[in-house]
């Protein structure tokens, strides 16, 4: 009866909440309200033109403060003076705490010192090794494919789905499985949905848990070269034994999800601009990785993050009191009038006169944007190489999330699709 009563007071408290952000968004026209529901996520750019015109750093209904400026969004990213959890809160204290992100929702020293476990794996060095494999990858994808297929499932997916779970030491990763627990948690960002999303968030806990349980145990006996071995191998001072699991979730999660995300807008938006996407296929080579940045400028997978004020400061000419949250529109910041020309356009030719912000900035740059960038790059080259006429077949469907944005589904033509020359084995 216990157990019945608590989930009937987190019913009750899920659907209050998600009635009082229907009823400020809809009834009383909140624009940080409407970017928690639909018209958020169907076109959250119209909404942060709204938040725009009222000023560099806007007040929240809850007393925080939210911003579209790229350079307050870059300054809060990379200032000392804001963390990503309040001065002196553990995980589970705030209410992202859904999920445990790792080293992500850290402060230093914690987040520093897990942080550093991670970045080898990521470095320039390791990613001309990786190389071979995307591409071994990319092309025998696309050779599974044929002529119709849907995007995100056929390529954006499963790509980074077994580059990532290779790195790791997973055998025999099941994209459709990983696929997945990426669209669960990563929808989690937002907060639990509702019971269902709540169930099979459990769920997908439960599975990671005793995958990598089963993972750890393996590589104390036998090490390999992966990631897991070398956090097996650190286990003691430089990682506890209670921070592993969550590592690896936020490793394997991040590791996929950006990319399927960055693939499926970049398509998306090449679709939609017939005229960019003549430019990729003209020369694939040279304006790939073009096509890559200016999506992520354009549309980017993560759409926004936030800070809390560890201390009183002022921030573009207003006050922040110690523990207010500012909210860094981070797709908002990427077309800032104030930081690039015509930022409503898309165009892959564009010469970039700031960084975008689509990583984030500071401490918490996302440190597998190498990773990212280079599948997302050799995925387009190779799609607009082999099949220059691709169309859309059908519509395309966003995945219920305000956070991350991207494509769940993108049915296409290839038209008559070029084959490769040559078949190199994948290296899974």
């Amino acid at each position: 009866m216990a157990q019945v009563g608590q989930t009937l007071s987190f019913a009750a408290s899920l659907y209050r909440q998600r009635l009082s952000v229907a009823w400020v968004g809809y009834a009383r026209n909140d624009p940080m309200a409407l970017l928690q529901l639909r018209p958020g996520r169907d076109d959250p750019y119209r909404i942060y033109e709204r938040i725009r015109l009222e000023g560099p750093l806007v007040p929240t209904r809850l007393g925080n403060w939210v911003t579209t400026s790229h350079t307050v969004c870059d300054l809060v990213l990379r200032d000392r003076r804001f963390g990503v959890r309040p001065a002196g809160a553990t995980v589970g204290d705030t209410p992202t705490d859904e999920v445990d992100l790792s080293f992500l929702d850290m402060n230093p020293p914690d987040h520093t010192r897990l942080r550093r476990l991670a970045q080898p794996a990521f470095s320039p060095k390791q990613m001309a090794g990786y190389r071979p494999q995307i591409e071994a990858t990319v092309d025998e994808l696309l050779d599974q494919a044929g002529s119709s297929f849907d995007l995100v499932s056929g390529l954006a997916a499963p790509l980074p789905i077994a580059v990532i779970t290779n790195l790791l030491g997973i055998p025999e990763a099941d994209a459709e499985n990983f696929a997945r627990y990426g669209t669960v948690i990563g929808g989690a960002l937002d907060g639990v949905q509702s019971l269902s999303h709540a169930a099979r968030l459990q769920k997908a806990d439960a599975e990671l848990g005793a995958l990598f349980t089963e993972l750890f145990a393996l590589r104390r006996r036998e090490p390999a070269d992966d990631i897991i071995s070398r956090l097996v191998a650190a286990e003691g001072e430089q990682i506890r034994p209670a921070e592993m699991l969550p590592m690896c979730i936020l490793l394997l999660v991040a590791g996929f999800e950006t990319t399927v995300n960055l693939i499926g807008n970049a398509v998306n938006a090449l679709l939609d601009h017939p005229d960019q996407w003549d430019a990729l296929c003209a020369d694939p080579a040279t304006m790939a990785a073009k096509a890559v940045e200016e999506t992520l400028r354009f549309d980017p997978p993560v759409q926004r993050t936030g800070r809390f004020a560890l201390q009183p400061l002022e921030l573009a000419g207003k006050p922040v009191h110690e523990g207010q949250f500012v909210v860094t529109l981070l797709g908002a910041a990427n077309r800032d009038p104030e930081a690039f020309t015509d930022p409503d356009t898309f165009d892959i030719t564009r010469e970039h006169t700031a960084d975008h912000l689509a990583f984030s900035s500071g401490i918490h740059y996302c440190v597998g944007q190498p990773l990212a960038q280079l599948e997302a790059t050799i995925a387009l080259k190779t799609l607009a190489e082999r099949a220059p006429t691709l169309r859309r077949t059908g519509p395309t469907r966003r995945r219920n999330s305000n956070t991350i944005r991207g494509p769940i589904h993108l049915p296409v033509h290839t038209g008559t699709p070029v084959r490769r020359t040559a078949t190199p084995p994948a290296h899974r």
